[in-house]
């Protein structure tokens, strides 16, 4: 049976997260539910490469499915994407893999960007999408502050604490902030992140940009390894999984 891998994007905004649950609708339950008519009827298991928090959005999530039939990969794009209406789901493309390729443990870096509107006027265009801080921020300190978090770290304090991870250690390859216009945007990228941990990455260097602490904080927050002396977690609206890097070149069709 041939595994596929999925290019994806979605608006997280009515969904209860990636992962199936108990109640409310989930985006792999979308998935599956469309994959099974590719697949006899029967619902597949569709992974991910990342599971995404409720209202949390995605322009480049990749994920795998095995189906019985070997169908050409643009014929299971469209079909996907047939039977995923009405929902906010995308696939933009299909790829072939082998057996032994995994969307999650063959990964080597997700991409992640949040987005401050940083103005008084709350958003109308852009609502569900960005998070609203009405005080102004300085990105160059925030992102200053940011720099201090870099390298391969104990993250204890910006993980959730229901997080699942055996292992609080993280390497933070970037965390770059930058304001564009009304907005301050946060840009970081690692192999891999605890839950929620840049969500209160940016929790934290918002504190920073608001003037409450000065640019050593985060670090220091960092070094303390305990969550309660971090910043807040940050909405999951402003929040999207940009990317997924894997050592081969994916064709996607």
């Amino acid at each position: 049976m041939p595994s596929y891998a999925l290019l994806f994007e979605y608006d997280g905004t009515p969904f209860v997260g990636w992962q199936r649950q108990a109640t409310g609708l989930s985006v792999q339950q979308v998935l599956e539910e469309a994959a099974a008519h590719l697949n006899g009827g029967e619902v597949p298991t569709v992974i991910a490469a990342g599971r995404t928090d409720a209202g949390v959005h995605a322009e480049g999530q990749v994920a795998q499915v095995t189906l019985a039939g070997d169908l050409p990969p643009e014929r299971v794009r469209e079909a996907l994407n047939f039977h995923t209406k009405p929902h906010p789901i995308a696939v933009l493309g299909a790829a072939v893999m082998p057996e032994d390729w995994s969307a999650r443990f063959s990964a080597i870096g997700r991409a992640y960007r949040f987005r401050i509107l940083n103005r008084r006027a709350r958003p109308a265009l852009d609502l569900g999408r960005v998070w609203h801080v009405q005080r102004r921020l300085d990105a160059a300190a925030m992102h200053e502050a940011a720099q201090g978090l870099l390298g391969k770290h104990d993250f204890s304090a910006y993980r959730a604490t229901a997080c699942q991870a055996k292992s609080p250690l993280r390497t933070l390859d970037r965390l770059d902030v930058a304001r564009l216009g009304d907005e301050v945007v946060i840009t970081a990228a690692a192999r891999a992140f605890l839950h929620h941990q840049v969500r209160n990455m940016v929790g934290t260097l918002v504190e920073v940009g608001m003037g409450r602490r000065p640019v050593s904080w985060p670090r220091s927050v960092l070094e303390g390894r305990d969550r309660g002396r971090a910043g807040q977690t940050a909405p999951p609206e402003g929040l999207v999984l940009t990317g997924v890097r894997y050592p081969e070149a994916i064709d996607w069709r």
